[in-house]
């Protein structure tokens, strides 16, 4: 039996006598505790309510205890009573237990209990001992790891695995987080209720700056996995910069009568791993300033353009939105970094560009594709949870579409679509029916009269004509409300998109 409080009266020691005691150093539990808590399980069954939820037999210091634990639990989940008697026949021949009085050790914890009131505070120290062990563990691992001479490994490889576990041991360690009575989610909905109505736009969650869109899914709420997915050149980053824009720009923050802060817009990170940092605000540039982008990246412009460039770029120089364009990113890493930034700034939105560019955690990549994606979207939707903000991934289609003579996408197009779809709160495709068209321009055969040719021609003008500078969102999935499709105006030119007006085109933008 260890007592886990050090002595601190003890005379601090040097050289040899301090290096044998941290030799001798027990890890720290405390058996006696353990004991009180079997035995009060045992003598009442029902103190397993108040540890049952979070502990486990492998949190148990002693190893007889935490077999003991383990198969009081066995009988309880079976309907039966775990008592010493019930136990007995279990441990007769228990070598383990046999150290220490053998199946008599079982009616000993029965006897020596005083009260089963405490049984939720001897779990809690027990699962909280166990959590310093495994700090001690994994801090051992992290000075043994920087000791090895690995090329293969370096120190910034290793940093992500040690924050990967502390991560995990983090939530293995979270308690607090239990049931809760519907009044008090309740309450938590006719909040969200009333800061929609208190904005003009009827928006609960993070703006996207498109009207249409705003209405159909009430805003990008928090929590919620978003997923934006498209075959190349539909617009996928262009909708996202957009969006990162708009709420970046739309963000203020005001204070009601009670007290209470209200926000609309935010804070917006944007993980770029496709596309470096400057591409990324040379489009955002191209908007602000209507300028074309390759205009801008070749230095094509005026004297005139170049100081509406520069007007732009004050404009856009204290929005609260940040880029982060690391290659190579892991789940983990990209969970540190939106962490972090929370913790340091403020945090309302993250956007992804895009899925299947991460990389899971350190230590668990997997010959399947499939499961390392299914990994990573657990990972994303836990992060949204965590953070409490809406995190938009964007995703790449299948080459599937392209072979049918619909190109508008489904959700079985998705790419590993099986935990995209499962895993993801709204699922999105950006489609652009003028794109396919303008590479399908029908040519006339051989055997083919010339007027049926003109006909041919005349229909794909008018078609071509009613679709030109439009995409479709088309809404897929969505847990909160209704699916359907929103047509938005897209001027490629300069890679934006705005609300769609047909009669007064040129309205779409502010």
């Amino acid at each position: 039996m260890s007592n886990t409080v050090p002595d601190t009266n003890i005379a601090p020691l040097h050289g040899d006598d301090a290096s044998a005691q941290a030799q001798l150093r027990v890890p720290p539990h405390n058996a006696e505790i353990e004991a009180a808590l079997l035995g009060a399980i045992l003598t009442n069954n029902r103190a397993y309510e108040r540890v049952g939820d979070f502990l486990q037999a492998d949190h148990f210091y002693e190893p007889v205890h935490g077999r003991i634990f383990d198969a009081a639990c066995k009988l309880m989940e079976q309907g039966q009573i775990a008592s010493p008697l019930t136990l007995k026949y279990f441990f007769e021949n228990d070598e383990a237990l046999a150290a220490v009085g053998g199946s008599q050790y079982l009616f000993d914890l029965a006897a020596s209990v005083v009260t089963v009131i405490n049984a939720g505070d001897y779990g809690k120290t027990i699962h909280d001992l166990f959590l310093r062990r495994q700090l001690i563990a994994l801090g051992e691992d992290v000075v043994n790891d920087a000791y090895e001479p690995d090329i293969d490994t370096p120190a910034g490889g290793q940093i992500e695995t040690a924050e990967q576990r502390l991560y995990d041991l983090a939530n293995t360690g979270e308690l607090e987080r239990s049931v809760i009575p519907l009044g008090e989610a309740a309450n938590l909905a006719v909040q969200s209720a009333e800061e929609a109505f208190r904005r003009d736009s009827h928006v609960v969650g993070v703006t996207t700056g498109l009207k249409d869109l705003d209405q159909k899914l009430g805003g990008l709420h928090s929590s919620d996995l978003i997923i934006l997915a498209g075959r190349p050149s539909m617009g996928k980053t262009a909708l996202a910069t957009n969006i990162a824009f708009n709420a970046a720009k739309s963000f203020k923050e005001s204070t009601d009568e009670n007290g209470r802060t209200h926000t609309e817009g935010g804070h917006v990170v944007f993980f770029s791993l496709e596309m470096a940092a400057e591409q990324l605000a040379s489009r955002i540039l191209s908007e602000q300033a209507e300028l074309s982008s390759d205009a801008i990246r070749r230095g094509d412009i005026s004297s005139d353009e170049f100081n509406n460039l520069v007007v732009a770029s004050q404009k856009i120089h204290k929005l609260p939105l940040y880029i982060d364009d690391t290659p190579a990113l892991t789940i983990s890493g990209l969970r540190t970094r939106a962490r972090r930034l929370k913790r340091q700034q403020k945090l309302h939105m993250i956007i992804i560009d895009y899925l299947q560019l991460l990389h899971p955690a350190p230590g668990r990549r997997s010959e399947n594709r499939v499961q390392e994606i299914s990994e990573i979207t657990r990972g994303l939707k836990t992060l949204a949870k965590e953070l409490e903000v809406p995190v938009l991934a964007l995703s790449q289609l299948s080459r599937q579409v392209e072979n049918r003579d619909d190109k508008r996408p489904q959700l079985s197009d998705l790419r590993e679509s099986g935990s995209i779809e499962q895993d993801a709160d709204v699922v999105m495709f950006i489609f652009r029916e003028e794109y396919y068209l303008e590479k399908g321009e029908p040519i006339q055969g051989l055997e083919e009269a010339q007027d049926k040719f003109l006909g041919r021609m005349e229909n794909y003008a008018q078609r071509l004509e009613q679709v030109r500078n439009t995409a479709s969102v088309i809404i897929a999935k969505q847990r909160h409300g209704p699916v359907g499709t929103i047509d938005l105006y897209f001027d490629g030119k300069y890679t934006r998109f705005g609300d769609l007006d047909r009669q007064h085109s040129e309205d779409a933008f502010p």
